[in-house]
């Protein structure tokens, strides 16, 4: 049995849980998310929790992939229940002269220093902020109720420009520590 698998997870005021034919929706007030679970585990909303246990008399082909079932869907409820009711929030910073970012709705314009300027169509259940103030880097904040889109979307803007490891230039997440490298050995002969 998963160790995270048999932790409860408790529901907070205003959330509501449903399951029909292995599909668990949550309803809160951010919003509302639904996540398949495999029928070799068991799903149950009672008392304020959910419990997640494994079926001991079903036929899986390893008892490790059923143990690893247990845990993986214990934490993806977990993180749906969390964001409906809280939201995740993650913060990107761009570092570099002249790399800016501006948005018009859901559409990023980045300008990081190619010859072109990148734009990017961000879905509905994200929701941007851009703080440009002057003498600090741009802030990109990107807000959602889904952990798993949210970090997608981090890693597509990330990789528009990586932070390089002589200067430090690049798109990186606030409170990151980039790995820096000395650079040519000066006065070398």
């Amino acid at each position: 049995m998963s160790r995270i698998g048999k932790l409860p997870i408790n529901i907070p005021a205003g959330v509501t849980v449903s399951l029909k034919d292995n599909i668990v929706n949550v309803k809160g007030p951010k919003g509302e998310l639904s996540q398949y679970v495999n029928p070799s585990i068991d799903v149950e909303v009672a008392d304020g929790h959910i419990v997640l246990k494994e079926k001991e008399n079903e036929m899986l082909d390893n008892l490790k992939q059923r143990h690893a079932f247990h845990g993986l869907y214990r934490a993806l409820l977990h993180n749906m229940v969390v964001g409906v009711s809280e939201g995740y929030k993650k913060e990107l910073e761009l570092v570099g002269v002249g790399y800016r970012a501006s948005n018009n709705g859901n559409i990023i314009d980045f300008a990081l220093g190619y010859t072109h300027n990148i734009f990017m169509q961000l879905p509905s259940e994200v929701k941007i902020e851009i703080k440009s103030e002057r003498n600090k880097n741009p802030l990109i904040i990107l807000e959602s109720c889904d952990k798993q889109l949210l970090g997608q979307i981090c890693a597509k803007i990330r990789s528009f420009r990586m932070p390089e490891p002589y200067k430090g230039k690049g798109i990186k997440f606030v409170g990151e520590e980039i790995r820096r490298k000395s650079g040519k050995s000066a006065g070398a002969k």
